[in-house]
């Protein structure tokens, strides 16, 4: 084979392995992009996003121990009451309900009678019981007198006594703290009343007064809706439960001393624009980023800090992001300062405050690694 020969072959051989290299080259870059996608996809599951590290609801999480990463730094005190605080120690009171004197009637040595000599106060112990309880039934009696005229006037009876038996308004009153505040259901409720009170009640009998409360309940559940309308500061939920057998969602407002909760069976705005038509004009309102709350019409929006520092948790856990380092720091920090803060500071030039405001505006000018969409979003 001649050198020109020689010199054709290799040039075609080396056209062959340029497009070989080519399509190579094609199939690493398809196959890293691959293989970045995967890992990202891999990880959630090495790192999964719950409701300790996100805003995923409990409900979400999957059917398997998953240990808890609390927001609450450690911190040096010990466990127990702490130094300087002001305790709860039961104290005796100045007005027993009965004394019992113990006065020694012969010497502990020598046995010689001891009753007709005088005797002093050589100490005291309180003992706090609750004696046995038992029910006061009272009977209300009416009396008809007949005028000269002939007409017969009946006494009245009052409006506790609606039938010929029925239960006071001391009863009435327990049984609706035991429902709404310590959540007993009503089978526990009537054993309590059975074999602690001594006072026979049947589920029926609970059902009907908590059904009467309810109804008297009703102004000061619509006073309490108007009130948390006009607050300065509302704060939103919503969660799921199980009434029948059925999902359904419980909805709460609340603001620094009022709670509003409702009951629905939707979790879109729907239950939102039903029980505040008008939104709340004149708030700050704080929720989760549940799109349904950001439709509501408020003075501004906040997003819970609660729930965005678990969500820089998950990205601190998923990326190791030096942004979300940094962001979540700053966060605690403006929480610190806001608990040092007076009511009139803000409305005047606060300089910590100041301070905050000026890293956070610094911080949201910082380039995120954009493999980290996920905390790219969040930054957005």
């Amino acid at each position: 084979m001649d050198k020109d020969q020689q010199i054709s072959d290799l040039l075609a051989r080396v056209d062959k392995l340029a497009e070989r290299v080519s399509i190579l080259s094609d199939q690493v870059l398809k196959l890293t992009a691959e293989n970045a996608d995967l890992k990202e996809r891999l990880s959630r599951y090495e790192n999964p996003k719950n409701s300790r590290n996100s805003s995923i609801p409990p409900s979400k999480d999957e059917n398997r121990p998953l240990k808890t990463k609390s927001l609450r730094k450690k911190s040096n005190k010990k466990p127990g009451g702490q130094h300087g605080r002001k305790g709860n120690t039961l104290q005796m009171t100045e007005n027993p309900d009965h004394i019992i004197d113990y006065i020694p009637c012969y010497c502990g040595k020598c046995g010689i009678d001891l009753s007709k000599l005088p005797y002093e106060l050589a100490g005291q112990r309180q003992v706090a019981d609750i004696p046995p309880i038992k029910p006061v039934y009272t009977e209300h009696r009416i009396y008809r007198k007949q005028c000269a005229c002939g007409h017969t006037t009946s006494g009245t009876y009052p409006a506790e006594a609606l039938s010929r038996i029925s239960y006071g308004p001391v009863v009435e009153s327990l049984v609706g703290y035991l429902h709404t505040r310590q959540y007993l259901p009503f089978l526990r409720m009537k054993e309590l009343f059975n074999d602690v009170l001594n006072l026979p009640v049947s589920e029926g009998g609970l059902h009907g007064i908590i059904d009467r409360l309810t109804k008297r309940a009703l102004p000061v559940y619509e006073e309490l809706r108007k009130r948390i309308a006009k607050s300065k500061v509302v704060g939103a939920d919503e969660t799921g439960a199980k009434v029948d057998g059925k999902k359904i969602w419980m909805w709460t407002w609340q603001n620094p001393t009022l709670t509003f909760i409702t009951a629905s069976p939707n979790r879109g705005f729907a239950t939102i624009e039903k029980n505040f038509p008008e939104g709340f004009p004149n708030a700050t309102l704080v929720s989760d980023c549940w799109k349904s709350h950001f439709k509501s019409g408020a003075w501004q929006h906040q997003i819970c800090l609660a729930h965005l520092l678990r969500e820089l948790n998950y990205f601190d856990d998923q990326y190791k992001s030096p942004w979300a380092k940094k962001c979540k720091k700053l966060l605690v920090s403006a929480i610190k300062i806001n608990t040092q803060m007076e009511s009139g500071d803000y409305l005047n030039h606060h300089p910590p405050r100041s301070s905050v405001e000026s890293d956070m505006d610094l911080l949201l000018t910082e380039d995120i690694d954009a493999k980290h969409k996920e905390v790219v979003t969040f930054k957005k």
